[in-house]
C-alpha cells in the first residue's frame, strides 16, 4: 500500500511539473527566433535618416505641393505573435491608412487590440515627421526578452501607398541584447492604391494586392516613379540605426528631431543615379509645302517627358524633316 501511494504521489508530482512546464512554454511568443535567454529589459536609441534626394532619385522628384518628405514613425516591440506587416502578405486596414494617408489610428487600434488578446506587444514608440527628403528623426524604445522584435513604418510623402520599414527585426543573440544595428531600406507598396507616380490620385486597388517591394525594374512601367532600369539595384532610400543604451543613459539620450542633414551622412554617401531623357512618340506628318513642280518638305516633332540629369543620356532631336511632292503648291 505505501508503495502505491509512493508511485500516485511519484505520478503527482510529475504530472503538476509538466503542466507546469507546458503552461509556461504556451505563454511563450511562437518562434524559435523570438526566444531570448537574456533577463534584463533593454533600451534602444533608434535613429531613422531619410536618403530620399534629388541626386540619388531624380525621375519625378516632388519639389512642391507637396515636396519631398517623411511622416512621422510608429513602431512597435513586440514577440512573434504579432506582425505589423510583413512582405508578400496583405496589409492590414491600419496599414493602409498609414501607407495612403498618414493616419495612425486604426493601426495604432490594431497594436492595442494585440496586445490586449495575446498579450504580443510590449510597447509603441514613434518619431517626428522630416520634413524634406533627406534629414534625421529619433526616438526611444524598450524591448524585452519575451519581446525582442522591432516593427516600425514611415510613410514615403508624397505617394499612393508606399513606405518604408521594418518587420520583426530580433535585437536579442542567444542570451545578450545586440549593442548596434544598422539597415539599409528600400521603399514597399502596401498593395492597396493603383498609382504609378509619387502625385499619382487616389485609386484604390480592387482586389486588394499584397505588400510588395518596389525595385529599379518593378513594377516594370516607364511610369513608375521609381523605375530605373539601367540600375541593378535601387540606393537605399532611407536608413535606420539602432544603439543599445547603457544604464547610465537612460532617459538622457539627446534627441535627434528633425536635425539638417550632414553632408557625410546622408548626401555624400548616395551615388548619383543617371537619368536618361525621355522623349514622347512623333507626331504625325505636316503638310508638305514647296513649289509646284520641285521636292517639297514636311516636318514631324516630339516634345521632352523627362529632363535628363546626372550625366544621363541627352535628349535627342525633337523635329525631323523629310522630302516630299507638294499637293498645294505654290
Amino acid at each position: 500500500m505505501e508503495n502505491l501511494m509512493f508511485v500516485y504521489c511519484s505520478c503527482k508530482v510529475i504530472w503538476t511539473f509538466l503542466v507546469t512546464i507546458l503552461g509556461y512554454a504556451s505563454s511563450l511568443p511562437v518562434g524559435d527566433d523570438s526566444i531570448c535567454a537574456t533577463e534584463e529589459l533593454a533600451k534602444y536609441s533608434i535613429i531613422f535618416t531619410g536618403k530620399w534626394s534629388q541626386t540619388a532619385f531624380p525621375k519625378q522628384y516632388p519639389l512642391y505641393r507637396p515636396p519631398a518628405q517623411w511622416s512621422s514613425m510608429l513602431g512597435v516591440t513586440h514577440s512573434s505573435d504579432y506582425s505589423m506587416w510583413k512582405k508578400n502578405e496583405y496589409a492590414s486596414n491600419g496599414v493602409r491608412d498609414f501607407a495612403e494617408k498618414g493616419e495612425a489610428w486604426v493601426l495604432m487600434k490594431e497594436i492595442e487590440e494585440a496586445g490586449e488578446k495575446i498579450q504580443s506587444v510590449h510597447g509603441i514608440f514613434s518619431a517626428p515627421a522630416i520634413s524634406s527628403g533627406t534629414g534625421q528623426t529619433s526616438t526611444e524604445l524598450e524591448v524585452h526578452p519575451r519581446h525582442p522584435l522591432v516593427s516600425f513604418v514611415v510613410r514615403i510623402v508624397p505617394s499612393p501607398d508606399w513606405f518604408v520599414g521594418i518587420d520583426s527585426l530580433n535585437l536579442c543573440e542567444g542570451d545578450h541584447w545586440m549593442e548596434e544595428v544598422a539597415v539599409d531600406l528600400f521603399p514597399y507598396d502596401a498593395g492597396t492604391d493603383s498609382g504609378f507616380t509619387f502625385s499619382s490620385p487616389n485609386f484604390a486597388t480592387i482586389p486588394q494586392d499584397t505588400v510588395t517591394e518596389i525595385t529599379c525594374s518593378s513594377p516594370s512601367h516607364p511610369a513608375n516613379s521609381f523605375y530605373y532600369p539601367k540600375l541593378k539595384i535601387l540606393p537605399p532610400i532611407a536608413h535606420v540605426k539602432m544603439v543599445k543604451l547603457r544604464k547610465n543613459q537612460l532617459g538622457l539620450s539627446a534627441p535627434y528631431f528633425n536635425l539638417p542633414a550632414k553632408s557625410n551622412e546622408v548626401i555624400d554617401s548616395v551615388s548619383e543615379t543617371p537619368l536618361d531623357c525621355e522623349v514622347s512618340q512623333w507626331s504625325s506628318w505636316g503638310l508638305c509645302r514647296g513649289p509646284c513642280s520641285k521636292t517639297g518638305t514636311k516636318i514631324r516633332t516630339r516634345f521632352v517627358l523627362l529632363h535628363p540629369a546626372n550625366n544621363g543620356n541627352p535628349c535627342p532631336n525633337l523635329d525631323e524633316e523629310t522630302g516630299c511632292e507638294p499637293e498645294n503648291c505654290v
